[in-house]
């Protein structure tokens, strides 16, 4: 691991409490900025300008959870708050004296199509189409907008990440509760409206053989590492799991793991009426996400959870 002190952009959420604490116990200093609880809040430019400066990583994690109904308030917010912090990160860097050597920012391997004919690699993969795909790409466009000769870029397009917290939390308690069957997909009405907005989903695959990619998230913080580490990766960066499921596979590990015998599937029409009565979206279990991680590989990576088995286990067991 490199030294010099890390500044993390959107700390206080599931990858940045885990990366705070992993920095901090290697011994590296980490300044953070967010709405609340933070070293710094968004806004405090002069501060945010202050810490980038001298840093030897910069971090983006910041934005509102898609976890939500995308009305357009929400919508809205999703993006106004990764494209607001995203420049107040790059304009620091801009203006900095002494400018971070590496900065790395989310994004998120959904900016891939709905893929049930082949894996999406970086250099291979189809963007998609949609309102998740135009978050995405405003993402990774406000990244990389800037002349920033000095500081290495990396949009880390991750999978749906496990650990303690995060995705697994619900899908505990489902499982406990007889209903961590596989989902499927199939026919739903999409009104005129979410059509227009790109927020409706429409039937693909069938019988819970949608893709499901996933990291775990002690393989982020290591991920992150090696970048620090291989000053030839740049650009789009795959971080998934080589051994992508489907979401049969996933639910029936899930079920193993946790012990719980029953799981019968669960049709649309009933995943639409449960994602109306929590405030979320049915794309978020229903797409395809078929995503490799070709640089890493090519680059000699080797991911400390490879398999499903072992990431769904540590990470319970930890919960």
């Amino acid at each position: 691991m490199s030294t010099g002190h890390v500044v993390i952009g959107g700390s206080t959420g599931f990858m940045g409490g885990y990366l705070q604490q992993r920095l901090r116990e290697a011994g590296r200093e980490v300044i953070t900025i967010s709405r609340s609880n933070a070293d710094l809040h968004w806004g405090d430019q002069a501060g945010i300008d202050r810490a980038v400066d001298g840093a030897a990583l910069v971090i983006g994690l910041a934005g509102k959870s898609v976890n939500c109904r995308y009305t357009p308030e929400n919508r809205a917010e999703i993006f106004r708050s990764r494209l607001d912090t995203t420049s107040s990160l790059a304009t620091a860097i801009a203006r900095a004296d002494t400018p971070p050597p590496l900065w790395v920012n989310s994004s998120t391997a959904t900016i891939y199509r709905h893929a049930e004919d082949r894996p999406m690699t970086e250099s291979t993969g189809e963007i998609g189409t949609g309102f998740s795909v135009e978050v995405a790409t405003a993402w990774e466009k406000a990244l990389f907008a800037q002349d920033l000769p000095s500081t290495r870029r990396v949009a880390l397009r991750s999978a749906i990440v496990l650990g303690d917290g995060g995705v697994l939390g619900p899908l505990r308690a489902l499982a406990k509760l007889g209903l961590g069957g596989p989902q499927y997909d199939g026919r739903w009405p999409v009104s005129r409206a979410r059509r227009a907005a790109g927020t409706g989903h429409f039937p693909g695959a069938k019988r819970g053989r949608q893709r499901f990619s996933w990291v775990h998230v002690e393989d982020i913080a290591r991920i992150i590492d090696f970048l620090e580490q291989t000053p030839s990766l740049d650009g789009p960066v795959n971080a998934a799991s080589p051994n992508p499921v489907d979401n049969v596979g996933f639910m029936a590990a899930v079920r193993s793991v946790l012990g719980a015998r029953i799981g019968p599937p669960m049709p649309r029409w009933m995943l639409e009426l449960g994602a109306i009565g929590i405030r979320t979206e049915t794309e978020l279990v229903l797409k395809s996400r078929w995503v490799l991680p070709e640089k890493l590989t090519a680059a000699g990576f080797e991911f400390r959870y490879p398999l499903l088995d072992e990431a769904l286990r540590e990470s319970f067991a930890r919960a």
